[in-house]
């Protein structure tokens, strides 16, 4: 609301990547930015996909993550 909009919406990590019923919960509360959610697509695990609806304004994604391999890399980084 702040920005007037957005042009994407990304589901990542643990909770975004696999709770179905979330992403569908957040998608709803922002169907008056144009943010529709196909249910088939959102339903689809595992690997990355675009799950907004044909007519949706607002670009809805899951990307899986490795979130272990990126935190070890980041300690990697620091130590």
């Amino acid at each position: 609301a702040a920005m007037n909009g957005v042009d994407a919406i990304v589901f990542t990590g643990g909770i975004g990547e696999n709770d179905m019923a979330l992403r569908k919960d957040v998608c709803e509360s922002l169907t008056y930015l144009g943010a529709f959610i196909d249910d088939e697509k959102n339903a689809i695990r595992g690997q990355e996909i675009k799950i907004s609806t044909d007519d949706s304004k607002v670009n809805l994604y899951v990307i899986p993550t490795n979130e272990e391999l990126a935190i070890a890399r980041e300690t990697v980084r620091l130590v």
